[in-house]
C-alpha cells in the first residue's frame, strides 16, 4: 500500500512557503528584498592631459527605512578610490578622507563639486567624455552595487575643475 501522508508533511509546507514569498513584494524565494539604495545622475570628471586622478559625483537616494552609509568604493581603473569631502579650514578648502558617507533613512545625500565625492585616483587610462566608468559601491547595510558611471567633459573655470 502507499502511503503518502510523508510526502504530504514535506509538500505541503513547501508550497505554502512559495505562494507566500511570492506574494509578498520585494521578496525573492531566498528571502532577499530589492535594495532601498538607488543611484542618481553618476558622473566623473574626464581627466585632461596626463592626469592620474579625478572625482565621481551621483546623488543616493535610501527608499528605506534605516539609514545606511556608503563605506567604500573601487574601480578596476584606478589604484586607488577613496571617500572624500571638502572643506573650509583657516579660510582654505581643503579636501579630506572620510571613512563613511551616511543616508539617512527616506533621505538623499548629494554627492557634488565642493563637498561629498568619491576620489579615483592612480587612474590606469586616461577618462575621456562619452565613455563609462564600473564603478563597486559598498553600503553598510544593503551591501554591494556597481553602477556605470557616465565621464562628461571637463569645464575650465572656477570651481569646476576642482574636486
Amino acid at each position: 500500500m502507499y502511503r503518502s501522508s510523508g510526502v504530504r508533511r514535506l509538500v505541503i509546507p513547501a508550497l505554502c512557503a512559495v505562494l507566500v514569498l511570492g506574494a509578498v513584494p520585494g521578496l525573492s524565494a531566498r528571502g532577499q528584498s530589492e535594495s532601498p539604495i538607488v543611484i542618481h545622475d553618476a558622473w566623473v570628471r574626464e581627466t585632461p592631459g596626463d592626469a592620474t586622478s579625478s572625482a565621481a559625483y551621483f546623488v543616493i537616494e535610501n527608499r528605506g527605512d534605516v539609514a545606511d552609509a556608503l563605506i567604500e568604493a573601487s574601480t578596476p581603473l584606478a589604484g586607488v578610490v577613496e571617500l572624500h569631502t571638502m572643506e573650509h579650514q583657516g579660510g582654505v578648502m581643503r579636501m579630506r578622507r572620510v571613512f563613511a558617507i551616511d543616508i539617512a533613512a527616506g533621505d538623499s545625500t548629494v554627492l557634488e563639486q565642493g563637498g561629498l565625492h568619491v576620489m579615483l585616483m592612480q587612474l590606469q587610462q586616461p577618462l575621456q567624455a562619452g565613455a563609462t566608468l564600473p564603478l563597486t559601491l559598498l553600503f553598510d547595510s544593503a551591501g554591494q552595487m556597481t553602477i556605470d558611471v557616465e565621464v562628461r567633459p571637463a569645464r575650465s573655470g572656477g570651481r569646476h575643475g576642482r574636486n
